[in-house]
């Protein structure tokens, strides 16, 4: 399944407070495309905050190794033989801690609401985790606490998101879920599959 931007059918959420008048501001509609069939859909992309891409982080990788063991070198060079082997084992050390961070980089949650059905997929690392729920039977209620993550549940089954968003973002998220879902239940059943606006 792949996402491309598309006109949105969506009405801005009247009842969300502090949302702007930009309407959604933390989902947007997109169009998913499954084989030749095409359908609007409301997606919540969150992702962890990386401050550098793949490619700077390995510059600046190299640059560090080149330093450190340039200097070990020098000292090398001047009877100091075991500074060499410490700056090696801080550039392999200091290695293994960004490849750790790398592996997360790219770490994500993805909401998708589409046709009568909410989809929610975390990737972690090299793991993902995907529950999908029928919108009808969704409910959105703070874990804990209004800062704490979303917990959506519903037919016996129950995740966590909204990891990847600032506590005092997370409220938002849940009325931005509640307004989408709504919306959704609003619809005929047998409406098409576009999400519009509620009759």
């Amino acid at each position: 399944m792949s996402a491309a931007f598309a006109p949105s059918h969506w009405p801005a959420p009247s009842n969300a407070r502090g949302l702007g008048d930009a309407g959604w501001h933390l989902g947007q509609a997109v169009q998913l495309r499954q084989g030749d069939a095409a359908m609007q859909a409301m997606q919540w992309v969150l992702r962890r905050n990386c401050s550098m891409s793949p490619r700077a982080l390995l510059n600046v990788y190299g640059m560090l190794c080149a330093v450190s063991l340039a200097i070990g070198s020098v000292f090398w060079w001047h009877g100091a033989k075991g500074v060499l082997p410490f700056a090696g084992l801080e550039a392999l050390l200091l290695g293994l801690a960004l490849l750790i961070y790398a592996r997360h980089a790219g770490d994500r949650e993805t909401i998708t609401l589409a046709a009568r059905g909410l989809q929610v997929e975390h990737q972690c690392g090299n793991r993902v985790q995907c529950m999908s729920f029928r919108a009808e039977w969704v409910s959105v209620e703070p874990a804990h606490s209004d800062a704490s993550l979303i917990e959506l549940s519903g037919e016996g089954r129950r995740i966590r998101v909204g990891r990847y968003l600032r506590p005092e973002l997370r409220m938002a998220l849940a009325r931005e879920l509640r307004t989408a879902l709504r919306l959704v239940r609003a619809r005929q059943p047998h409406d098409d599959l576009e999400l519009g606006t509620p009759r």
